[in-house]
């Protein structure tokens, strides 16, 4: 070969390489900027280290913070330049501790309180209700109970990283990245361009955040970690440690926490002492943050773990670790569950900073922003995987994010729709895993719960009533007009049968079967007939949390026999007679419950054609009332449905309508629960209206659903309804864009998941469905339908098919 054509080709080589570097280079920049983003152009006031004792209740910048978590610890980024702030949150963090609320005086007034209701005495069985159909105690203090038993789901503290600075800055860019779970903040000071990463790693346990600056020795701060109270933050020689023990409601010491904070530094110095983290002149530095409590969920120990040694071992080994490795495994992590599921409404590119997107959405709801419902869509598939993980405790009413001592209503779990709403889309948006640790606290929940069962019913099983927490309280609330909802185990526990049904992981509903059996027990006990009707009832007992005018002209909200309690019971015995077909379990239980179903009061439908919600047609007191519960066996049950009972559908949609009509939806979880009834009836167009209320109304700066205050229930009902719209498998049928609106025109969804273990691609245009594609777990009959035409795909375990269309 010449020398000029060597060179020549030497050349060309160079060429070609460079090309394809550039390429892949502007493939990953364009990858990344197709990621769903939150951003924004100025950050979150993070108030000063002096005032860290103070905190408002819907404080406006914590709801501009951007939430990071692992399942166990959260943070919320503020992202501010010139003093940062982390604040900080461990999923066990509960004041109160264990305490005996069952009421000895409960169960030898039933009858009377029954009696009473049957001849029409609303308001002396009210009277008599009050006075003993209700927990032993302070019970949850009012939705106030950090320093009574029941106790309260807490802040963990606050990191502050205080810059020394009061200068301008420019170029600001703050965003949480939905691909990578990671959120970036970038801005220019005195010449200096500066950069911040800041992730919760599961597989490392830890808060991570890296600094770093285009110029050398260019980052100085100094770090502390605070409490509002009872705590003690101290240096070690390579560590910051945080620690103390909360109240436990009753003068004692209740449960004992620990967070440690260390940092790795390229060049620059970097000391511990005094109760502060000081670095100067560094050209880099990672911080690592991790914490642990003595909770267990075990009952009736709470505590005893070793959790010092927990927190310092997962300290240790993350600092061993190179920064890339870190956010590598976190990333790939993360990525195997929200990588499942995309949705595509648009292909606009995103120019809009969140916070004006949502400004200019708010001023005029009745303009579609595809974008937005998109971003809504998989953060809610986000803020699942962040803090509901196998292993951890299940996401509460603020899944991990709550900055304050008293959380609005103790942030517990609400059983009478708010838990239950956190885990809808677990299963269609394909997120299984994360619907695991709500079995765990029902499985915790048996043993104080049968105790309650047989002090305040003498029912065999186990109950719970419309709140518990993490000490097992499974009691009455200390109001009965609202504490004796007496439906929560029958709901809850359908959500096994749920991850069943998308499963048909046998494995699984064996383990879980106790749990199922357990609830069904009770409310077997706990059912009568009817005196006139010879129907299976239940009661005294209300529903969720509505009240009406009694045929005695009282004001009332116990009854016997309200719709909610009859179509729990109900979805719970079908739920039960599956699992025992499933498990080939045939028994005289079985026969029992299977006749029990079968004398149950169904939904009934009053003059005015609604569906009634108590037993008779009374007045309600508020007619457009935030609970819709007199609906659940249209979602998320399937008793009630379009096609099978079209004139039950019809008076739901009736009682939707009338709700709306009156103000109803006017809360967020309302609004979120309002997608999904209607996308169940076919109506998208009403669907997408509730989805614009909830956009318009009830969402924060940070995406956050508002009650008001904030409660993470509207944002996970808002993702179970926009799957609803595009694909529902309640019934024997697997229906194909049953509820899709007009204005979503042309779309695609990836990786949405049925019951009987499919997972379904569709593909829209012009609102009409072009292509589908259909893989199976484990084989089987897939009955597709679409408009009114049905498919039955037979397949095979593994395999994938394109529907004929």
């Amino acid at each position: 070969m010449t020398p000029p054509l060597q060179s020549f080709l030497k050349y060309t080589s160079l060429i070609l390489s460079l090309n394809c570097f550039l390429m892949s280079c502007n493939t990953q920049q364009e990858n990344k900027a197709s990621h769903l983003k939150l951003w924004y152009q100025q950050p979150a006031k993070s108030g000063t280290l002096s005032n860290a004792a103070i905190v408002k209740r819907n404080d406006l910048e914590w709801l501009k913070a951007l939430p990071i978590g692992n399942g166990s610890l959260g943070a919320m980024v503020y992202g501010d330049v010139n003093n940062e702030h982390i604040q900080l949150n461990e999923e066990t963090m509960w004041s109160g501790g264990p305490s005996d609320n069952d009421n000895l005086e409960a169960f030898s007034a039933l009858s009377d309180i029954r009696n009473l209701l049957f001849e029409g005495k609303y308001k002396e069985a009210t009277t008599l209700t009050k006075q003993t159909q209700i927990c032993k105690g302070a019970g949850t203090g009012l939705g106030k109970g950090a320093n009574v038993p029941f106790g309260c789901f807490q802040t963990l503290g606050d990191l502050w990283l205080d810059f020394d600075s009061t200068g301008s800055f420019e170029n600001y860019h703050r965003e949480l990245d939905l691909d990578e779970a990671v959120v970036r903040v970038s801005y220019s000071q005195n010449g200096v361009n500066y950069k911040r990463e800041y992730f919760v790693s599961y597989p490392d346990q830890a808060l991570v955040v890296k600094l770093t600056a285009n110029k050398p020795q260019s980052i100085s701060f100094k770090s502390t970690l605070t409490r509002p109270e009872l705590y003690q933050t101290k240096s070690t020689e390579n560590e910051l440690v945080m620690q103390g023990a909360l109240s436990n409601g009753s003068g004692g010491k209740g449960l004992e926490y620990i967070a440690r904070l260390s940092a790795k530094n390229k060049n620059g110095t970097l000391n511990f002492n005094n109760g502060f983290l000081e670095v100067k002149k560094a050209d880099e530095v990672v911080l690592y943050l991790t914490a642990s409590t003595n909770y267990k969920l075990s009952y009736p120990d709470f505590t005893g773990r070793l959790y010092e040694e927990i927190s310092a071992k997962n300290l240790e080994d993350v600092q061993q670790k190179a920064y890339e490795s870190v956010l590598v495994s976190h990333v790939n992590d993360y990525q195997k569950y929200y990588k499942r599921v995309q949705l595509k409404l648009t292909s606009s590119l995103d120019t809009i900073p969140t916070d004006l997107r949502l400004k200019t959405f708010k001023s005029n709801n009745k303009k579609s922003d595809l974008h937005l419902v998109e971003l809504l869509y998989q953060y809610g598939r986000y803020l699942l995987i962040s803090s509901s993980r196998p292993g951890t405790l299940p996401a509460n009413l603020q899944g991990i994010w709550a900055n304050e001592l008293q959380t609005p209503w103790n942030g517990d779990y609400h059983t009478d729709v708010n838990v239950q709403m956190n885990y809808w889309p677990s299963e269609v948006a394909n997120l299984g895993e994360m619907h695991l640790p709500l079995f765990s606290l029902m499985e915790m929940l048996q043993k104080p719960g049968a105790k309650t069962a047989k002090v305040h019913y003498n029912a065999n099983g186990w109950v719970v009533h419309p709140v518990t927490n993490v000490w097992g309280f499974t009691a009455p609330g200390e109001r009965s007009d609202w504490g004796m909802h007496v439906g929560a185990g029958a709901w809850l526990t359908t959500h096994i049968m749920e991850h069943y049904y998308f499963t048909l992981n046998e494995d699984f509903l064996k383990s879980k079967f106790p749990v199922l059996k357990g609830a069904t027990q009770f409310y077997l006990d706990w059912l009568i007939p009817d005196p006139k009707t010879k129907k299976l009832i239940s009661g005294p007992s209300v529903s969720p949390e509505n009240k009406f005018i009694a045929p005695d002209g009282s004001m009332s909200k116990i009854c016997m026999a309200p719709a909610h309690d009859q179509q729990v019971i109900w979805q719970l015995f079908q739920n039960y007679i599956d699992a025992c077909n499933a498990l080939g379990i045939q028994d005289d239980f079985l026969n029992e419950v299977q006749q029990a179903q079968q004398q149950l009061q169904g939904p009934q439908i009053g003059a005015d054609g609604r569906l009634l919600e108590w037993n008779e047609a009374f007045e309600e007191i508020e007619k457009g009332h935030r609970h819709i519960s007199h609906l659940y066996a249209l979602h998320p049950g399937f008793q009630i449905d379009l096609k099978e009972t079209p004139e039950l559908a019809n008076a739901a949609r009736n009682s939707l309508d009338y709700r709306i009509k009156h103000g109803g939806g006017h809360t967020g979880w309302s609004s979120a629960w309002l997608i999904n009834q209607y996308a169940r009836l076919g109506e998208g167009g009403l669907a997408e209206n509730s989805l614009k209320t909830l956009l318009s109304k009830k969402i924060s700066p940070n995406l956050f659903g508002q009650h008001p205050p904030f409660q993470i229930d509207a944002n996970f009902g808002a993702t179970a309804g926009i799957s609803e719209m595009l694909l529902q498998s309640h019934t024997n049928e697997i229906r194909l864009l049953p509820a899709l609106p007009v204005s979503w025109k042309s779309g695609e969804v990836k990786g949405l998941c049925t019951k009987g273990g499919f997972v379904v691609d569709l593909k829209w245009e012009a609102g009409e469905l072009i292509q589908a594609q259909v893989h199976s777990k484990k084989g089987g009959v897939a009955a597709l339908s679409y408009k009114d035409n049905v498919i039955n795909l037979e397949t095979k375990a593994g395999e994938t098919i394109q529907v004929p269309l």
